[in-house]
């Protein structure tokens, strides 16, 4: 691996004809990633595709000119202190808001690349050649806004952003809430009556992680084989069942560390303690993304733990 100041002229020229055609298949990677879901996006990043193999081809013209026919293959790993991008293959589906971002932020860094190179040579030729390019990346923002204009009026992109919210509530927080639903409730009746049964906390601290762990990964399984995604667009059941399970054992763990301390009443105190902060919290996604009133979010929640941790106390202190 080289240094980037270390490159030649014609070894820059090489490396930006290579930088320029990975961008553009970047930009088709990520048009053909929302094409089902954001058809206008889509639209824009394809046009953004095709300016970027325009620039290319304009690109390798000048290096034939100035070079010769053969270019070098330089690539940006080979070369250190150069832009490093993720394909779009690597990352998760990636959200409409984020991929604007990325290709804003794509066009800049590459601009201030070309600058770069352009003050680190001392051929004028070239050096012109550089900040044209620069030039040419700045342009390439300007057709980014224009294409957004053209293709993605404000209507369309608040009804993309709608529908980017629908999706990230139904492969995430439905997940989510109904693992945390469950591992904060279920856990309550197994933990709590251990805890009376037996006076010791420890017991009952055994008891409420095995109940926990138990039904993480009952609900992972569950949730993961109950659909596949490709009918209701909720995703990956691996992602789906992961954060289930996750959610479901971090949701029964909540009130059964506290029973680590010692003493009987205190333990108890502070478990109960975080049962209401949990139920509020499942109160306040149920209203923030599932548009619950709040105080009926509240009353069924709360119902529910009652109910379970009432059944509970009762087996545990029969």
């Amino acid at each position: 691996m080289r240094n980037f100041s270390e490159l030649s002229e014609r070894e820059i020229l090489a490396l930006a004809i290579g930088a320029e055609e990975e961008d553009g298949r970047i930009y088709t990677d990520i048009a053909e990633s929302l094409h089902a879901d954001y058809p206008a996006s889509a639209k824009v990043f394809f046009e953004m595709a095709a300016e970027e193999s325009e620039h290319r081809r304009c690109l390798i013209d000048m290096f034939q000119e100035k070079f010769g026919d053969h270019i070098p293959l330089i690539r940006r790993h080979d070369v250190r202190g150069f832009l490093h991008r993720k394909t779009v293959w690597q990352l998760p589906k990636p959200s409409i808001r984020d991929v604007r971002k990325l290709a804003e932020s794509m066009e800049a860094e590459t601009a201030n690349f070309y600058r770069l190179a352009a003050s680190r040579t001392s051929d004028v030729a070239i050096r012109k050649l550089l900040g044209d390019l620069a030039e040419a990346e700045q342009g390439h923002g300007r057709i980014a806004d224009r294409l957004t204009e053209e293709n993605l009026p404000e209507t369309v992109r608040s009804k993309e952003d709608a529908s980017a919210e629908r999706n990230f509530v139904l492969r995430y927080v439905q997940p989510g809430l109904a693992g945390l639903m469950d591992g904060s409730v279920s856990t309550l009746a197994p933990v709590f009556a251990a805890a009376f049964a037996t006076g010791k906390p420890w017991e009952a601290f055994i008891v409420g992680i095995a109940a926990s762990l138990g039904a993480g990964i009952s609900m992972a399984f569950a949730e993961a084989l109950s659909d596949d995604g490709s009918l209701t667009g909720r995703g990956s059941p691996v992602i789906r069942g992961v954060i289930t399970g996750a959610m479901t054992t971090l949701g029964g763990l909540g009130h059964t560390l506290p029973f680590l301390i010692p003493n009987f009443w205190t333990a108890m105190s502070v478990a109960f303690a975080v049962v209401v902060v949990e139920l509020g919290v499942i109160s306040w996604i149920r209203t923030r993304y599932m548009e619950t009133p709040p105080l009926q979010a509240a009353l069924q929640v709360a119902l529910g733990g009652a109910i379970v941790f009432g059944v509970g106390i009762l087996i545990g202190t029969s």
